[in-house]
C-alpha cells in the first residue's frame, strides 16, 4: 500500500488541498518517484528526487534557477517543465529528509525509440534548440550535477585502473574487448584537441529519446525534459549521445552482433537537425564536431561499460553477469560502424 505521509506538508508548502485519490505513480523511470497530480483543473508532475543518485540536489537547483530567469520561454517552439518554487520560493523542498519538487505536467507522447527519420530530425532540432536557447548564458555559471560525466580522458583512465585492479581473467573476448577499447588512445587526443578549440555551451547532456515528449501526432515535440544534467558541456555531447542512442540499428543490450549498424537515414536526420538550427549560432568547428560526437559518446559508454564489468558490476544494473561486457561489445561493434562513415 502506498504510503503519502508527506501529503499534507506538499499541501502546506505548495498552497494545494491534494487528496490521496488524486494521486496516480506516473511513468517508468528507474531514478526518481513520479507521481501525476490533479489538482482542480490543472495536472502537475511531482518528484520524490533520489538525492543518492544525484548527490548534489543544490548544484541542480542552482541551474535551474539560471534557466528560469535567463530563458525567455516565449523563444522556445516547446515547454521546459522547470520546477515550480514552494511557498519559501524554494525549487526543492525537504520532507522528513526526503526531496521533493513539483512541475507543470505536458501532454504528449514519450517513447523510447523512433520509427522514422522525421522523428529523429525533430529530436535533433528541440535539443540544438535547447542550446541555442542559452548560448548566451556564461557556461561557467553552470554547476556540475554529476562531476566529470562526459569526460572521455577521465574514463579511459578509470579503464586503466579497472584493467591494472580487475579480479577477472583477461583472456579470451574479454581481452579481444580491452585490447579494443585500449586502442581507442586516438579519441581521446581527439577529444582533448577539440576541448582546446571548442566554447563550453549549455548542454542537456542526456539526449536520449524519451526525454522529449511529442505530440500525439508526432508532428512536433511538445517539451525537452529531465533537465537534471544540464551543464557546462559541448554541443557534440548532445548530437554524440542521440546518434549512440537513435541511429543505432539496435538496443545496447542486444547481443545480434551481426545486426549492429548505424542506421544512416536517421543519422542524417539528426546531422541535419542540429546543423539547421545551429547555423549562424554554433562556430564552424562546433559543426565539424558533430561526427565525432557519435564517436566519442559510444566510446565513452563502452569504456564504462567495460570498466564496470571489470570492477565485479558494481555500477550499472545488470540481469545476468555478463551483461555489462555485452553492453561494451555492443557499443565496439557500433563504434566501428561509426567510424567507417
Amino acid at each position: 500500500m502506498q504510503s503519502f505521509s508527506w501529503l499534507p506538508e506538499v499541501n502546506r508548502l505548495y498552497g494545494f488541498q491534494i487528496t490521496e485519490n488524486k494521486i496516480r505513480p506516473f511513468g517508468d523511470g528507474h531514478i526518481h518517484q513520479t507521481f501525476l497530480i490533479d489538482w482542480e483543473d490543472k495536472k502537475f508532475i511531482l518528484q520524490r528526487f533520489n538525492h543518492q543518485v544525484f548527490q548534489f540536489p543544490e548544484r541542480i537547483s542552482h541551474n535551474h534557477d539560471i534557466l528560469i530567469r535567463e530563458i525567455d520561454p516565449e523563444k522556445l517552439p516547446f515547454i521546459l517543465p522547470l520546477p515550480i518554487p514552494n511557498m519559501h520560493g524554494e525549487l526543492f523542498s525537504v520532507i522528513d529528509g526526503q526531496y521533493f519538487r513539483l512541475a507543470p505536467f505536458v501532454e504528449g507522447k514519450c517513447v523510447n525509440e523512433v520509427d522514422y527519420p522525421h522523428q529523429a530530425y525533430l529530436a535533433a532540432k528541440a535539443f540544438a534548440q535547447f542550446i541555442v536557447a542559452g548560448i548566451h548564458i556564461k557556461a561557467s555559471l553552470l554547476q556540475e550535477s554529476i562531476p566529470n560525466f562526459h569526460d572521455l580522458q577521465l574514463r579511459y583512465q578509470q579503464l586503466l585502473q579497472s584493467v591494472s585492479s580487475t579480479q577477472r581473467q583477461v583472456k579470451g573476448e574479454l581481452k579481444e574487448l580491452v585490447d579494443f577499447y585500449l586502442d581507442q588512445k586516438k579519441l581521446v587526443e581527439e577529444y582533448a584537441l577539440w576541448k582546446s578549440k571548442l566554447p563550453l555551451r549549455m548542454t542537456h547532456s542526456d539526449t536520449k529519446i524519451n526525454n522529449l515528449i511529442y505530440a500525439d501526432d508526432f508532428s512536433k515535440v511538445n517539451a525537452v525534459i529531465d533537465l537534471d544534467t544540464i551543464m557546462a558541456g559541448y554541443v557534440f555531447y548532445d548530437f554524440g549521445d542521440l546518434v549512440r542512442t537513435v541511429a543505432c540499428t539496435e538496443g545496447e543490450s542486444s547481443q545480434n552482433w551481426e545486426n549492429i549498424k548505424v542506421d544512416m537515414p536517421k543519422y542524417a536526420a539528426l546531422l541535419k537537425g542540429f546543423q539547421e538550427v545551429g547555423e549562424g549560432a554554433f562556430t564552424k568547428e562546433e559543426i565539424q564536431s558533430l561526427p565525432y560526437g557519435g564517436q566519442m559518446m559510444t566510446c565513452i559508454m563502452g569504456f564504462r561499460f567495460l570498466a564496470d564489468y571489470l570492477n565485479g558490476n558494481v555500477y550499472y544494473t545488470i540481469h545476468y553477469e555478463e551483461q555489462n561486457l555485452h553492453r561494451a561489445k555492443n557499443q565496439m561493434f557500433l563504434l566501428k560502424a561509426l567510424q567507417r562513415i
